[in-house]
Parts: structure tokens; C-alpha cells; sequence
């Protein structure tokens, strides 16, 4: 809007400005056929999903590890937007979901290999409500009432995806921490969060427990109309530039993390590997007289993730459900949500120049059909960095064979000791090590996936693949360009969890 138009004291002037809003707004949700989409990973991103949280995907993570590029570390994320404060009945997992974490080595879009993860809680003490009666100082201290261990397995998959009864037992009763929950509670948390790291055979190390949410984005304003407070004077209904901030800040969630040799995750054909993680119930969920559940019956998926924020930007409301129930080698059903992404129709209208978007706007046009590079990145991997095969499928793509430096760089492919660049190879460096080659802890990838959908993808990119790199979409972003605690540089990498006493 122009700067002429605050000063505009006619009412009928003004109205008539007002209904020029309305009638745009009105354009825009005709044009994007539903409501807007904003980018939120995959914090309650389904309508089922966000009434089950204990079972929801937040984040998938995989990289090659810094500290041992010999392994692989995956960490799957759940139960979204944990207060620190949340007792009596602290987060934990679920004993009545299994959790997974699945690999696709053939290139088919079906898992080759995969690990579970069962959880079970205990009650020493019935006849308190208290989580812990004392100090927690170890593991096994008696003071903590609703100790939790879980189970490892791997599983070896068919060719159709199924399991075919190889499954190996990597470990049992294995133990998770308590909550962070406070200095009187949990006076030494990192020392607990240390002790659960646990190794198994063939030079597997595991971890589950709480931890500090590792995603940033600046929720409160992408979810008012998808504002991005540094582009609000552009946006269609304008407002003063202003920097981002972290809607997760002091937040948690639960990891599940395993860091496995790479030689055990890879074929002879490639080293290129597509990961997904996802949670599964039984079918049947019987309530008692007494308010118990018991669950029987087959396993159903309710939730999966690859690639962040598909579920949340590129799958429409109606769908969400049923992508979450399907398997990603079925995902050529979507195709047509990628090649035709609302994202990029509605970063035009709402941010854009004449004529696809108003006179305000900033960006150039975006091409809103005929996305085959969005294909390329999120469904079949890029060729010559991370292509698995003509099998379009939302996984996480990780070319093993880019091995970082000491930091978690590789600019360009070369592992280095420089700092990893946040936007990837959508940086000014081109750090291979980074999203969509597989996802690291501190990729920031709302501005890495608003930048590609409005065809902004850097310099590197227009380069080495002459993708397009359109000015000013090349520095879109929310504002919001790093964790609000620094990560670990060794394994469980992602940071402790916020005090409930420090964080309300």
C-alpha cells in the first residue's frame, strides 16, 4: 500500500481501499482453491494427527556425522510443542505406538531396512502423583516414579515392503532419561542424558528421550496470512519490516536417534540411501469399564515424514489424512501438488509483482506449472547429488559418500572446517552437506523451501544445475536463521531439553 494512502481521511476513499483488499483477498483464496497453507514442519500438520500427539512426526533428521563420517546418525522427532513446565503428567512416548525409522537403499521408494522402537513405562509408586519423590541422580533412582526403557529392532523388508520375519532384537530395556524438570528434580540432567546413550552390536548407538525442539520459524506470523515480518512491506496487506522470532523457543520434544555405520545402511549399487520416519497404532482400540485402553489387531501408520514441511505446504487439507496413511513409494499420486504447488501460487499473490500478484509487491514471477525442479528435489532425488531413481517418493535423500568436516561443512562437496551454511546448497558456498542432501540439526529450511518455490535458488545452484535464481526471491526467509540453543558436536547432537523451572 502507498505511503499516500495513511494520510487519505475520506471515508469514502478509504472504504474503497478497504474493498480493494477484500476483493484481492477473495481472488487469492479462489486462485489457491482452499485455505492458505504456512510453513510449520510437521508440528500437528494433519487434522487426525493433531489430536494424537504422542504419535505425531515432528522432524526427521540425517547426516553423515561430524565426529565419525563413517556412521549415519537419524533422529525422528515427536510430539510437537512440549511446555517444559508440564507436570505432574510429564511427556513421554507412547507404549502403545511403534515408532520407526525406515531406509530405502534399491531405489524403489519401499524401506529395505528399517528400526523399531517400542517404549515401556513403569509406576513404582501408585499412591503418589508425584513424577519423582526425590532427586533424580541416576537412571535406576527409585525416586523417579514413571521410569521409562524401550526396545531396538531391526527389521529386514521384501520387496513389496513388507516384513519378511528377519528381524533381529538390537537391545531391550534400555533405558530414557527423566524430563528436565528442575534443580531439585533433576540436578545433573546432562549427566542422566549422558547415560542414556547406549550402544548396541555392529557399532549401533541409540538414544531416546526429551531434548530441546532443534526446529526455528517464526509461527505467529507465517500463520497470520503467511507474513514474513522482514518482507511485511511487500506483503498484500502491509505492515512494517520487523525480525523474526522464534515461535519454538524454549519448546522440547521427544528424539528417537541412531547412529549406525554407513556400510550397514547402503547397497553395492549406491551409496545413496531414502529415509523415512513414521508412527503406527494398532487398529483396534478397545475402551474398558474402567477407562483402560487395549489396542489388537494389525499396525496402521498415522504418521510419516521425509522431507520437512510436505504434509504441511504441498499436501492440500483433504489429504492430509490419507498421505499420512500411505507409503512413499505410492506418492506419485501427489505428483500433481508439486508441479502445481500452491506455495509458489500463493508466495505470488501475496508477495509478488504485477500481474500475478499488486503494486506493492517485490517478487518476480513465479512459475506456478510445470515445476519439474521440485519433482527433481523433493520426489526423485537431484541427479548427479542425491538421485535414488525415476521412483517418486517423500523421503529424505542422503548421498553417504559426501562426508563432511569436523563442523558439518562439505561447501561445494569438500569437507571443510568452516561452519555449515544454513540455507545449504542454497547458500553462497554451496554446502553439499546440507538440506535436501539428507537434513542437518541447524539447515534452516523454511528459508531453504520458500526460496525454492519461488525459484530464488542461489548462485551454487544456478551454476552447477542452472536452476533459476530469481532476485529478490533468492533472500526470502521468516527471519528466523538459527536454533535458540547451540547444538551438541557429538552424539545425541541435539541440545538438552528447557528446565521446567527456568521455562514456564
Amino acid at each position: 500500500m502507498h505511503s499516500s494512502l495513511a494520510t487519505v481521511r475520506k471515508p469514502i476513499l478509504v472504504a474503497v481501499a478497504l474493498g480493494v483488499i477484500a476483493l484481492a483477498l477473495l481472488l487469492i483464496l479462489t486462485r489457491l482453491h482452499g485455505p492458505g497453507s504456512a510453513f510449520a514442519s510437521s508440528h500437528a500438520e494433519a487434522p487426525l494427527i493433531s489430536q494424537d500427539p504422542r504419535a505425531d512426526n515432528t522432524d526427521l533428521y540425517a547426516f553423515v556425522s561430524p565426529d565419525n563420517t563413517n556412521t549415519v546418525t537419524m533422529i525422528a522427532n515427536y510430539i510437537p510443542l512440549e511446555s517444559p513446565a508440564s507436570g505432574p503428567n510429564f511427556y513421554s512416548f507412547d507404549d502403545t505406538v511403534l515408532y520407526e525409522i525406515k531406509i530405502d537403499n534399491t531405489g524403489d521408494g519401499r524401506p529395505d531396512l528399517g528400526y523399531q522402537f517400542r517404549f515401556n513405562t513403569a509406576t513404582r509408586n501408585p499412591n503418589t502423583f508425584l513424577y519423582n519423590t526425590g532427586p533424580i541422580t541416576s537412571l535406576s533412582d527409585s525416586s523417579w516414579n514413571r521410569p521409562q526403557t524401550y526396545s531396538v529392532t531391526l527389521v529386514q523388508f521384501d520387496e513389496q515392503g513388507k516384513p519378511e520375519g528377519k528381524s533381529k532384537v538390537l537391545g531391550t530395556n534400555i533405558p530414557t532419561p527423566p524430563d528436565n524438570i528442575g534443580p531439585r528434580s533433576t540436578p545433573n540432567y546432562d549427566n542422566l542424558a549422558a547415560a542414556a546413550v547406549t550402544s548396541l552390536p555392529s557399532g549401533i548407538k541409540v538414544f531416546a528421550g526429551q531434548r530441546d525442539d532443534p526446529f526455528f520459524v517464526d509461527l505467529g506470523s507465517i500463520f497470520d496470512l503467511a507474513g514474513l515480518r522482514p518482507f511485511n512491506p511487500f506483503h498484500l496487506i502491509p505492515l512494517a519490516a520487523d525480525s523474526g522470532r522464534d515461535a519454538l523457543k524454549n519448546d522440547n520434544v521427544h528424539s528417537i536417534e541412531v547412529q549406525v555405520p554407513t556400510s550397514q545402511l547402503v547397497s553395492f549399487a549406491s551409496p545413496t540411501i531414502g529415509i523415512y520416519a513414521s508412527a503406527s497404532r494398532q487398529k483396534v482400540r478397545i475402551l474398558d469399564q474402567n477407562g483402560k485402553t487395549k489396542s489388537n489387531g494389525p499396525w496402521v501408520q498415522v504418521s510419516r515424514l521425509g522431507n520437512p514441511l510436505i504434509n504441511e505446504v504441498v499436501i492440500p487439507l483433504g489429504q492430509k489424512d490419507y498421505w499420512n496413511r500411505e507409503d512413499p513409494a505410492d506418492d506419485q499420486q501427489f505428483e500433481s501438488f508439486y508441479t502445481s504447488p500452491e506455495v509458489s501460487r500463493l508466495e505470488n499473490a501475496l508477495y509478488g509483482t504485477l500481474p500475478q500478484g499488486h503494486a506493492g509487491g517485490a517478487l518476480q514471477a513465479i512459475d506456478e506449472t510445470g515445476r519439474s525442479d521440485l519433482i527433481s528435489i523433493l520426489l526423485t532425488g537431484v541427479h548427479g547429488l542425491n538421485e535414488t531413481g525415476s521412483t517418486k517418493s517423500d523421503l529424505l535423500r542422503l548421498n553417504t559418500a559426501i562426508t563432511p568436516g569436523a563442523n558439518g561443512a562439505c561447501p561445494a562437496g569438500t569437507a571443510s572446517s568452516a561452519p555449515p551454511d544454513r540455507l545449504g546448497p542454497l547458500g553462497p558456498s554451496g554446502d553439499l552437506c546440507g538440506y535436501p542432501n539428507g537434513r542437518r540439526l541447524g539447515d534452516d529450511v523454511i528459508d531453504i523451501d520458500l526460496r525454492a518455490f519461488a525459484q530464488g535458488y542461489g548462485a551454487f545452484l544456478h551454476t552447477a544445475l542452472g536452476l533459476p535464481n530469481k532476485t529478490p526471491n533468492n533472500v526470502l526467509g521468516d527471519g528466523v536463521d538459527t536454533n535458540d540453543v547451540l547444538f551438541s558436536g557429538t552424539f545425541p547432537y541435539v541440545a538438552s531439553p528447557h528446565q521446567g523451572y527456568e521455562v514456564p
